[in-house]
Parts: structure tokens; C-alpha cells; sequence
């Protein structure tokens, strides 16, 4: 019988306990955990461009009236209001925050201006907070600009003792002008900081034209603006194609120049570097490549910075060509950088939503109107308010005798006013609280002055109101304001980050470039066992191999090169000449490197030859002609290039030479026909070289038929027929042939 789980019901001595669906529970709180991920701390508004927390430091500076102009003030002061009133967690966390908002190298527009050590391009972290000051930028202005003229909603901070705005108003498109990156649960944001003139310039064209495409867009954005410059290598096409789908990724690469030294020497200076990359960092990684030989082109790396990036590349002599070098240093290390672009918002500060460049600008646009119409609506209310009170003053001064009358016989002179007058509340406690040094004649002009002034200001907010296009122009009119101030022409709003294209290079000098070139001997044994001896050895016959096996084949060549291995079931593999095991021991065997069949063995192996052709022949007679450089394969797995299955294996291959095939059977019958009569493919049976009645092929050779056909016997006698001796040997390909010439080797084969 099971037992009883259920809690006791009598309230008295029970805790209280409910049972819980476990899987219920966890996707509830998981869901409120995601949820609240990805609302207040890692997607940043659409609108403002901020997360929260970054929103919290600046209303709390605003609040603390730490301005552009004012003096700076503690970072502990700031950081213990944002925790202490507005945001519950660790104060590490909001420092961390307040200091990437001033740093100049991670915002490309700094919202806070830092005064102490905020760290460095190079990792440094910045000082503690007691030790660094801060005040508020021009962008923090411009972003708070009209919150005081509720332009956006407030809500209760987390203990409802205070109010913290919902989104800042935001003058500035702050959003694609300094970027964002978070990891929420299930989703994150990357943006890369833009140029806040073209965004400007963009945003104005979409005013007067709300359909323009992201192609035309990107006639005013070409794309981001790095803090750190650098040079932006992908093509438009890809750039528009990111913007559209508002997911990919920009290529950024360091920007470097020669320095001429005299007597045809030079040097390299890196002058930028990508966007978040770590100068530290990339300096330890190309030293730590250049003590493991990977970087044979360069000769030393030196740090030479001050206030700006100096990075100096030293070649190794005055002949490395500088683009190769740079090429080499591009592929390994971080001074090529991949940005990726995911811009994943929250659409009206609620919806997650992923959205195209054309989509976050009109959005901000709409902020930018919604932001006037509150403001012009809160004028107009004040404007209202002050009127009623002038209008009550203007009363005052027409009646001036019988009010000092009221004031001093009456009692109660407020409800005798408002009865005599049809005065409001406002109005009578207005003419009451008057001074009487305002009751000069001069006092009732300006107030006079004042209340035209108002009505028709007011006039017109209710005229802007009325009309769309209206409210148009000023946003227009404000954004171009923004622009002169980030203008190109100043130090802060020139444009940073380039466009290039990246040079076409050779990529097998590159990859060569990236491998000390030295020379090896690659030894193979008859149980595929692969290594390489440094040098060129010419006498094989000291190598040790494991017990049972011996030299299959040895053959000279340099780290840099390719080497392709042919096996017998008609596949070939490449292997890098610089990663073979070195010449201590018996060497690893093949079949670790590559994923070759156990049924298969190692046909052949050779330095590859981009150059040159090959002939593949099978053990039955088949065969075909294959351009080496189809034969070479990227991946573990190889590339099938003979079509062979049991019994039937690939048996030979053959260097093309000449104009003429020679073959020999097992049954030694030689046929010689024309090289062109052998088909060229990339994969293939082939055709039949040979035509056996039982048996198969034993040799095949390439020759020039005007040179003659030689062989070597096994005594080492070199024989050679000529063209007119070979004739009764000619033929079409797949004949049967006719026995071999006298003094052919016994062994069926050309080499004796």
C-alpha cells in the first residue's frame, strides 16, 4: 500500500507545505527568470539604446545634478544612489557599467566623461570607484533632454519611494551610435557603434521619405564606425544584406602602413586595431606564434604605443613582400576581427524582436514625435496656467481701487473678489498674494506684454499640434541640430572606421607564409607508418622501422609543401608536410591522420603539383587521366577519385609525360596508343587501357613517341626502342597488344 504524501490539514503543527508539480514550477520560474533576463538587463530599448541599468546611472547623475558643466563627483557617490535608490545589485556590476560608458575605445560617443584611470585598450581594468570621478557628457544631455517636461513615463523604483523614467526621451540615436551587446536566456543583441552624422543624415531622409529602402540607407550609413577605426572589408551588397535581415557581421581588420628605414629596409606600423580586441592580448598572441616558428615571415613584434596604437612588425628581411606578411598575421590573429551584427531589440521597450536598419530609425523617429507632442502638450498646459493667473492680475490693475477697498474693509476678501469678478480659486489667491511694489503702471504693460506673448505661443503649440507635418519639421529641425553638433567636420564626429577591399592574394603563398620552409625527408613503411627527417637524406638504409615492417617509400620535401597519398580503393588525402610527426621514433600511422577503410592500403604518396597530371589505372585495366589539383582534399574524409570495387583496386599511378601511354599486361603483352585517346576526369571508372583475357595490368608509361620508349632491366641495362621499332606495338587503345620486346625485365614492369 503507498503512502500518504498529502500534508497535514489542522493548521496546527503543520509548516504549511503544498505539494508542487515539479515540472510546472520550474517552467514558471525558468519563464519569469527569461523573461525578466531579457526585459531589464539584457536587450536594450529601441528608443534610448540603453539597458537599465545604464538608464538608472544616468537619471541618477541627472538627479544628483551631475551635468556637463558642473563639477566632477565621486564614481562611489553615483554608484551608492544607483544601488541605494534605483537599481538592487551588486555595486561591482553598475561600476563596471558606469565605467564602459566612459571609455572612449568601447563607446564611440561616451556618455560619461571620466576623470582618473577608467583602464585601457590594452584589458587594464579601471581604478576602484572611490578613486575615479564622473560627470555627465553631451550625449547624456541630449538623451535626457525634456524628461523635466514629461516627455516619457516614470515608474516606482523597486522599494515605490521613488520614480525612475520608463526610456529616456533621446535626442541622440544612441541605440546605433554607441552600439549594445547582451546574452539574454534564448536570445542576445550585438550592434557595433555607427557614425551619429550619417545616422543623423539617414533619419532626416526618412522623415520626408518613411518607405525608403535599407539600399538607400546605406547610400547615408556604408556601415559601422569603431571607436577604435580600422577597415570594414565586406562588400555592400553583404553590408545591405545585414542591415535588411539585421543579422550578420562585419570583417574589421587593423590598419597598418610601411615605414621606409633606409637602404631597402622597412618596418610595419599597425595604427588601429579592431573594435574589442585587446592590444595586450593580440601582442602575447602573435610572440606566442612567433616562438612556435608559425609566422616564418616576421621577425620580431614590438609595443610602441603611447596615446595612440603603434604596433611595429619587423620582417624578417627587406624581400618579404609587407601584404603577404600582413596576410599571414590576418589569418592567425585577432588583427582581422569578425563583429557580429544581431540587432535584437526591445520594440517599444516590450517586444523582443529583431529588426532591419529602416525599422530601428523610423522607431526612434516616432520616440522623437511622441517625445514633442508630450512636451509641446506639458507647455501648453503651463501656458494655460500662467494666462488664468495674468488674467486675473489684468482684472486687479483695471479695478485697482475697488480691490484695495475689498482688501481692506472685507473680511473674507477672496469669495468677494471671485463673486464680483468672476475670478477663479487661482486668480483671487494670485491678486492676493501681489506685492505692492507691483503695482507700478510699468508692471501692467509687461504683464500685458507677457500675455500676448503666451497666447500667441500658445496659438501655435496648438497649431503645431493640429498638424502632422508641423510636428515633422521641428523633429526635423531638432535632429539637424544633433547633426552640427556630431558634425564629420569636428575631432569627435569624424568618421574613424574605412572601407576596403581586401587585396586578392595567393593563398597558397599565404598558407606557405605561415610555415617555416624547411627541408624534410617524408619516410612511409609497408604497414602506412608516416614520419618526416629533418633534411634531405639520400641513403635510406640506416631508417629503424617496428618489427615486421620496412621502407615502403621515401622521398624529399619541404615543410611548406602538400603531400597527396593515394590509397587502393581509389580515394586521395592531402597532409601538410609540417605537421608529420618528426624523425624520433617509428613515426604515427596514417590511419590516425585520415579516416582511410582497414580494407585499403597506401598506393602511392608524392609532394603535390598543382601543375601536373596524373594517369590512375586499376588492377583490371581501367583508367583515366586526373589533373592533380582535383585530387587535393580538405577534409579527414579524402576524395574519391577512382571508381574501383572488389576484386577490382586502384594499382597505379603515373606521371603525364609525352604523347604516348605504354602499357604491359600480366600476361606481357604490351600495347603503345596515343595519349589523347585516354579521357581527362575528376572522378571516374575510366576506360579500358588494356583488353586481358584473364589476368590484369602490370605497368603503364608515359613517353614521347619521338624520344622512344625506354626501360631498365633488373641488371640496371637501359634499353630504348624507337618509333619506327615500336609499330608492331602501336594500336588503339583496349587492344590486346603483343608480347614484349626482347630484353623486357621479367618482372613486367619499366623499371625493372
Amino acid at each position: 500500500m503507498g503512502q500518504n504524501l498529502t500534508p497535514p490539514s489542522d493548521g496546527e503543527g503543520g509548516d504549511h507545505i503544498l505539494p508542487v508539480d515539479l515540472k510546472a514550477a520550474l517552467e514558471e520560474r525558468y519563464l519569469a527568470y527569461a523573461l525578466s533576463t531579457i526585459m531589464h538587463r539584457a536587450l536594450p530599448d529601441v528608443r534610448d539604446g540603453l539597458k537599465p541599468v545604464h538608464r538608472r546611472i544616468i537619471h541618477a547623475m541627472s538627479e544628483m545634478g551631475i551635468r556637463p558643466n558642473s563639477a566632477f563627483k565621486k564614481c562611489a557617490r553615483i554608484v551608492g544612489d544607483v544601488i541605494g535608490k534605483f537599481h538592487p545589485h551588486g555595486d561591482q556590476s553598475v561600476y563596471d557599467a558606469l565605467v564602459r560608458l566612459a571609455q572612449d575605445f568601447s563607446q564611440r560617443y561616451p556618455v560619461v566623461d571620466g576623470q582618473g584611470n577608467f583602464g585601457n585598450i590594452d584589458g587594464d581594468s579601471a581604478a576602484a570607484y572611490r578613486y575615479t570621478e564622473a560627470r555627465m557628457t553631451e550625449v547624456a544631455a541630449l538623451l535626457l533632454e525634456g524628461i523635466d517636461q514629461d516627455a516619457v513615463d516614470f515608474r516606482p523604483t523597486y522599494n515605490e519611494e521613488d520614480e525612475e523614467p520608463v526610456v529616456l526621451p533621446a535626442a541622440f540615436p544612441n541605440l546605433l551610435a554607441n552600439g549594445a551587446s547582451g546574452i539574454a536566456v534564448g536570445m542576445a543583441t550585438s550592434i557595433p557603434p555607427h557614425n551619429a552624422h550619417e545616422l543623423c543624415d539617414a533619419a532626416l531622409h526618412l522623415i520626408k521619405h518613411p518607405d525608403a529602402t535599407v539600399e538607400k540607407l546605406v547610400d547615408f550609413i556604408p556601415g559601422p564606425d569603431m571607436p577604435t577605426g580600422g577597415i570594414i572589408i565586406d562588400s555592400r551588397e553583404s553590408i545591405i544584406e545585414s542591415y535588411k535581415t539585421g543579422r550578420g557581421g562585419f570583417r574589421v581588420r587593423a590598419k597598418w602602413e610601411t615605414e621606409d628605414l633606409g637602404r631597402g629596409g622597412y618596418q610595419i606600423v599597425v595604427t588601429e586595431i579592431p573594435y574589442q580586441v585587446q592590444k595586450s592580448r593580440l601582442i602575447e598572441k602573435i610572440a606566442e606564434l612567433l616562438i612556435a616558428r608559425k609566422l616564418p615571415l616576421l621577425e620580431d613584434v614590438r609595443d610602441e604605443s603611447a596615446e595612440d596604437v603603434r604596433i611595429v612588425l619587423v620582417p624578417k628581411s627587406r624581400t618579404v613582400d609587407a601584404t603577404l606578411l600582413m596576410e599571414s598575421l590576418f589569418r592567425l590573429t585577432d588583427l582581422e576581427n569578425r563583429f557580429p551584427l544581431n540587432m535584437n531589440v526591445l520594440s517599444m521597450g516590450k517586444v523582443p524582436k529583431v529588426m532591419a536598419l529602416n525599422e530601428i530609425l523610423l522607431e526612434w523617429l516616432d520616440h522623437r514625435k511622441t517625445v514633442l507632442i508630450r512636451r509641446s502638450k506639458f507647455r501648453l498646459a503651463a501656458i494655460d496656467r500662467r494666462l488664468e493667473i495674468l488674467g486675473g492680475l489684468l482684472v486687479a490693475y483695471l479695478n485697482l481701487d475697488e480691490v484695495i477697498r475689498i482688501i481692506r474693509e472685507e473680511d473674507e476678501p477672496k469669495p468677494v473678489m471671485i463673486a464680483k469678478w468672476d475670478l477663479t480659486d487661482i486668480q483671487a489667491e494670485a491678486i492676493l498674494n501681489m506685492r505692492l511694489r507691483n503695482l507700478r503702471k510699468l508692471e501692467e504693460f509687461e504683464i500685458r506684454k507677457e500675455f500676448d506673448e503666451l497666447t500667441q505661443e500658445k496659438a501655435d503649440i496648438e497649431a503645431l499640434l493640429a498638424s502632422d507635418d508641423k510636428l515633422w519639421r521641428v523633429v526635423e529641425v531638432e535632429i539637424q541640430d544633433v547633426k552640427k553638433k556630431f558634425a564629420k567636420a569636428t575631432e569627435l564626429g569624424r568618421r574613424r572606421t574605412q572601407f576596403a577591399e581586401a587585396p586578392e592574394a595567393d593563398v597558397d603563398a599565404i598558407q606557405q607564409a605561415m610555415i617555416e620552409k624547411e627541408p624534410v625527408t617524408v619516410v612511409l613503411s609497408q604497414k602506412g607508418w608516416i614520419r618526416a627527417l629533418k633534411g634531405h637524406i639520400g641513403d635510406t638504409s640506416s631508417l629503424t622501422f617496428k618489427e615486421g615492417d620496412a621502407l615502403k617509400l621515401a622521398f624529399p620535401a619541404q615543410t611548406t609543401d602538400k603531400l597527396l597519398l593515394v590509397t587502393t580503393g581509389g580515394k586521395a588525402y592531402t597532409l601538410g608536410a609540417e605537421k608529420l610527426p618528426g624523425g624520433r621514433g617509428h613515426g604515427e600511422p596514417v590511419r590516425i591522420m585520415v579516416d582511410m577503410e582497414n580494407d585499403q592500403d597506401i598506393l602511392a604518396a608524392f609532394v603535390h603539383d598543382p601543375s601536373r597530371k596524373l594517369i590512375l589505372a586499376s588492377t583490371a585495366g581501367n583508367g583515366f587521366v586526373v589533373a592533380e589539383s582535383e585530387m587535393v582534399a580538405n577534409t579527414r574524409k579524402g576524395k574519391q577519385i577512382m571508381n574501383v570495387g572488389m576484386p577490382d583496386e586502384a594499382k597505379l599511378v603515373v606521371p603525364v609525360t609525352g604523347d604516348h601511354v605504354a602499357v604491359v599486361g600480366e600476361n606481357r603483352k604490351m600495347l603503345v596508343f596515343p595519349l589523347v585517346q585516354l579521357p581527362e576526369m575528376t572522378r571516374g571508372k575510366g576506360v579500358r587501357l588494356q583488353r586481358y583475357k584473364d589476368g590484369g595490368i602490370s605497368d603503364v608509361k608515359c613517353f614521347a613517341i619521338d624520344q622512344g620508349l625506354t626501360w631498365e632491366d633488373s641488371a640496371g641495362r637501359v634499353f630504348t626502342k624507337t618509333k619506327d621499332e615500336l609499330v608492331e606495338w602501336l594500336g588503339d587503345r583496349a587492344s590486346a597488344g603483343r608480347l614484349v620486346p626482347k630484353g623486357f625485365p621479367r618482372s613486367g614492369k619499366f623499371a625493372g
